[in-house]
C-alpha cells in the first residue's frame, strides 16, 4: 500500500483516541522505537506491508483516522512472532486487537469477518450452523459419545469439541477420531453437545471483545452446572483463552490441549505400524509461541511406527503462521486482495520442499486451510493433510 505523506503524519494527535487505546491495550506500544524487527519477521514481510511497524508508529502519534482506515489492521493474524523478538517487549498483538476493537465500535470490519461475528452472536458459532446439530458428528463415530446433560453424573474429562470440529466436514472426521481414541483409552468423557458455544478467542482478537465476554459468560455458566476434572480441547485458540482470559471472568478449571493429553496417554496406547511415510508437523502459533507447546505433538508422531518426521524451514518458535489466527480464517477473501500469496499456500510450499508426503496439524482451522492451499498451489497428489489424532486413530485401528 502507498506510504502516508509527511503532512498526514504531522496531523495533530487525537488525545482521546490515545487515552482510549492505552486503556484497552496498556502503554507498551509507547516503548516502540521503530527498530523494524517486527516488520522484518512478520509473515507478510515479503509483501512490503510495513506491518506492524507502521501501525505502532501511527498509534504513538495518535493518528486515529489513518489507523482505522488501514487495511493492514485486518491482515494481521496476531501470530506473535513480532512480540517474541521485540527488544522493547511491546505487546504488538494486544495493540492490534485493541485497535480492531475501536474500529469495530466506530465502523464496520471487513464483510467476511463481520458475517462471522453475526453468526456467532446469533447461533453460537462462526459458521452459522444451528446448535441442535452441534453433536451430529457423533452419529458416525463408531463409539458412544456421552452428552453431559444426559449423563447427570460427574465425568473425568469434558471433551470441548469447539466449532470447526463440530461442523466442518474435515473437522468432524478428526472429532470422530478423537472420540474413538478416548474410547480406546477407556477415558470417562462426555461432550456438552448443543450447550457448547464458541470459546470466542478469535472473535476477541478480531475486535469483538463484547461478543467474547458474552460467549465466555455463557460457557462458564454451563461449566458450573457440571462436575468434571479436566477440560480437553483440540483448538489452540480455545486452549489459550481458557487458560489466560477465562480465569479473569470467573472460571478456574484445569484445561489441556489434546496433544498434551494424548502424549500423557502414550504408554497406554497400543500403536501399530502405519505404511512408511514422511511427515512434517506445522506448529500452530497459539499452541507454540503463545503456549510453549512444541514437544507433545512431536512425541506422538515419534511413537507411531512407520512415520518419519522431518522439519520444515520454519518450525517451533520460528514457525510460519497458517493465516487463520486473529480471525484470519474468516477473512481470507479480504486478505487475498492485499497479498500476492496466502500464508497457507506458502506453508504448503515449504512442506513440499522439505520432502514431506503428509502435513500434520494440531488445530481445527488448519486442515481445511491447507487442503485448499494444496489445490491452489497445484500440489494435489504430492501432499495430504492429516490431523494428528487421525494418525493416532489410524495406528490404533491398523
Amino acid at each position: 500500500m502507498p506510504h502516508s505523506s509527511a503532512s498526514e503524519l504531522l496531523l495533530q494527535p487525537d488525545m482521546d483516541f490515545l487515552r482510549d487505546l492505552r486503556d484497552r491495550a496498556g502503554d507498551s506500544f509507547l516503548r516502540c522505537y521503530q527498530c523494524g524487527t517486527c516488520a522484518a519477521v512478520c509473515p507478510f514481510a515479503r509483501e512490503s506491508l510495513e506491518l506492524p511497524r507502521r501501525e505502532m508508529l501511527l498509534a504513538q502519534w495518535g493518528q486515529k483516522h489513518l489507523l482505522l482506515n488501514d487495511p493492514n489492521l485486518w491482515v494481521c493474524t496476531t501470530c506473535g512472532n513480532c512480540a517474541r523478538l521485540c527488544p522493547r517487549e511491546v505487546d504488538i498483538p494486544g495493540t492490534i486487537a485493541a485497535l480492531r476493537e475501536i474500529a469495530v465500535l466506530e465502523s464496520a470490519p471487513p464483510q467476511e469477518l463481520g458475517k462471522a461475528f453475526e453468526h456467532t452472536l446469533g447461533r453460537g458459532n462462526p459458521l452459522g450452523e444451528p446448535a441442535r446439530t452441534r453433536a451430529a458428528w457423533t452419529q458416525d463415530a463408531g463409539v458412544e459419545v456421552p452428552v453431559m446433560a444426559q449423563l447427570a453424573r460427574p465425568v473425568d474429562v469434558l471433551f470441548y469439541v469447539e466449532c470447526y470440529w463440530s461442523y466442518h466436514p474435515r473437522g468432524r472426521a478428526a472429532a470422530r477420531a478423537m472420540a474413538r481414541t478416548l474410547s480406546a483409552l477407556g477415558v470417562d468423557f462426555a461432550i456438552l453437545g448443543q450447550e457448547e458455544r464458541c470459546v470466542g478467542d478469535s472473535q476477541r482478537l478480531g475486535g469483538e471483545t463484547g461478543l467474547f465476554e458474552e460467549l465466555a459468560q455463557s460457557n462458564i455458566d454451563v461449566f458450573s452446572r457440571y462436575d468434571f476434572r479436566l477440560l480437553v480441547t483440540p483448538d489452540p485458540h480455545a486452549f489459550h483463552a481458557l487458560r489466560k482470559h477465562y480465569p479473569a471472568l470467573g472460571w478456574q478449571g484445569e484445561v489441556m490441549h489434546y496433544s498434551q493429553f494424548l502424549e500423557e496417554q502414550l504408554p497406554r496406547l497400543s500403536l501399530h505400524p502405519l505404511p512408511d511415510v514422511r511427515v512434517t508437523y506445522h506448529d500452530p502459533c497459539y499452541l507454540g509461541r503463545y503456549s510453549g507447546i512444541y514437544d507433545p505433538p512431536r512425541q506422538i508422531l515419534a511413537s507411531i511406527p512407520g512415520l518419519n518426521l522431518i522439519e520444515m524451514e520454519h518450525s517451533r518458535e520460528n514457525s510460519l503462521c497458517c493465516g487463520g489466527g486473529g480471525g484470519g480464517v474468516w477473512n481470507s477473501g479480504f486478505t487475498a486482495t492485499q497479498v500476492s500469496e496466502r500464508l497457507s499456500e506458502r506453508r504448503v510450499r515449504e512442506a513440499v520442499a522439505a520432502g514431506a508426503e503428509v502435513l500434520v496439524v494440531a488445530c481445527p482451522f488448519e486442515v481445511s486451510l491447507f487442503e485448499d492451499a494444496i489445490k491452489a498451489t497445484g500440489n494435489e497428489g504430492r501432499l495430504v493433510v492429516r490431523d494428528i489424532v487421525e494418525l493416532v486413530d489410524a495406528s490404533l485401528r491398523a
